[in-house]
C-alpha cells in the first residue's frame, strides 16, 4: 500500500531548539512528519537571512547588509495580552542590545511607524551610516528621535532604487504603497494618523509612534528576491506581476479578506513562504520565540493555497541561506 504524500510544506529550522515555547511546538511538528533542521552549507550563500523577532529581518551578502524594521530593544508593552499594548508605555532604546545583535547596516527599510518597527532605527542609522527609506511621517518621527537627516530617503511607493552599485553584488529595492491591517469592530488602525510637514515633538510613549502610512518592499539580490509587508495587509493591484523567491507572511489579517490566499496568488505562488511577526515580543530575543500569532494556522493556510511552496519557520537569531 502506498502512503499518500503529506501536502503540508515542510518547516525548515536552523539550529538546535531547546526549552519551551516554539521549541516544544517544533518538536511536536517534527514528530508529525515535518522536515528536520537544516545544516549549514560550507559554500558562501548568495543571501543569508536572519530573524531578529517581530518583522525585523537581516539580509546579508558578501558586500552588504539590508535590514527591515530592525527593532530588538523589545521593552514590554503587553501587546499580546487580552488588553493589548498599553499606549502609555514609555519608549526605551537599549543601545547595548542593538550593538550586540545588529553590528552593521547599509540600507534600512521601514514598513510603518509603530514602535515595534522603528523605535531602534534612529540610533542604528546614526551608528552605521545606513540609508533609511520611509514615508514622510516615518522620517519625521525618526527626525524627532535624532536620526541623521542626510541619511533619510523619503518614498511614497513606485520607487525602484539600486544599491551597492560599485560592488560585484548590487541589489535593488522596489517600494509599493500598502495599508496596515485593521482591528476591532470598526476596523481601525492602531495608533493611526500621519505627521506631514513639520517634525513633531520627540516621541516619548508608544502611542506617539503612529502608523504613518504603510509600505511593502521587494528586495532583489540578483536572482534571489524577497517581498515583505510589515502587517497583514497589502494592495493587490500594486504588486501585480511580481514573482519573488520568498514572501513573508504573518498571522492575522482577520479584516483582510483571504489575506494569505490572495497574497500568494498575487505573488505567483512563490517557492518559499516565511512566517514573520508571530512572536510575543514581550519575551527575550535570546530565547526561542513564544507564540503571539498562530503560525500553525498560517502554515495550514499556506499548504492549502500553495502546496508547492515551502513554509519556513525561522526562530530568533536563526538564519536561512538562499
Amino acid at each position: 500500500m502506498t502512503t499518500p504524500k503529506d501536502p503540508t510544506p515542510p518547516i525548515r529550522r536552523r539550529g538546535l531548539l531547546i526549552g519551551g515555547g516554539v521549541a516544544a511546538l517544533a518538536a511536536t511538528a517534527t514528530a508529525g512528519g515535518i522536515a528536520a533542521a537544516q545544516t549549514d552549507d560550507a559554500a558562501t550563500p548568495a543571501v543569508r537571512l536572519r530573524w531578529l523577532g517581530t518583522n525585523a529581518w537581516e539580509f546579508t551578502t558578501p558586500s552588504a547588509t539590508v535590514l527591515i524594521d530592525p527593532w530588538v530593544s523589545r521593552f514590554p508593552t503587553g501587546a499580546y495580552t487580552p488588553e493589548g499594548a498599553d499606549p502609555e508605555t514609555e519608549i526605551e532604546v537599549f543601545e547595548d542590545v542593538i550593538d550586540e545583535h545588529l553590528p552593521k547596516a547599509d540600507t534600512i527599510l521601514v514598513t510603518h511607524g509603530h514602535w515595534d518597527h522603528i523605535a531602534d532605527v534612529p540610533y542604528l542609522a546614526k551608528r552605521t551610516g545606513a540609508t533609511v527609506l520611509g514615508t514622510e511621517t516615518h522620517l519625521n518621527l525618526l527626525r524627532a528621535m535624532d536620526a541623521p537627516e542626510a541619511q533619510l530617503s523619503q518614498v511614497v511607493g513606485g520607487e525602484l532604487y539600486q544599491f551597492a552599485r560599485d560592488t560585484d553584488a548590487p541589489y535593488t529595492v522596489e517600494v509599493f504603497r500598502s495599508s496596515h491591517s485593521a482591528k476591532g469592530d470598526h476596523k481601525q488602525i492602531e495608533f493611526g494618523g500621519t505627521r506631514p510637514g513639520a517634525v513633531p515633538g520627540r516621541p516619548k510613549k508608544i502611542k506617539d509612534l503612529i502608523e504613518g502610512g504603510s509600505l511593502t518592499y521587494l528586495i532583489d539580490f540578483g536572482g534571489v528576491s524577497f517581498f515583505n509587508a510589515g502587517s497583514a495587509n497589502f494592495h493587490e493591484h500594486e504588486i501585480a506581476g511580481i514573482r519573488p523567491t520568498a514572501v513573508f507572511v504573518q498571522p492575522g489579517g482577520g479584516h483582510t479578506p483571504s489575506y494569505v490566499e490572495r497574497l500568494l496568488e498575487a505573488t505567483g505562488f512563490p517557492p518559499y513562504v516565511i512566517a514573520t511577526h508571530w512572536d510575543d515580543f514581550d519575551h527575550p530575543l535570546t530565547e526561542p520565540g513564544v507564540i503571539g500569532g498562530d503560525w500553525k494556522a498560517l502554515r495550514d493556510r499556506v499548504a492549502a493555497a500553495s502546496p508547492d511552496s515551502e513554509f519556513l519557520l525561522i526562530d530568533h537569531l536563526e538564519s536561512h541561506d538562499f
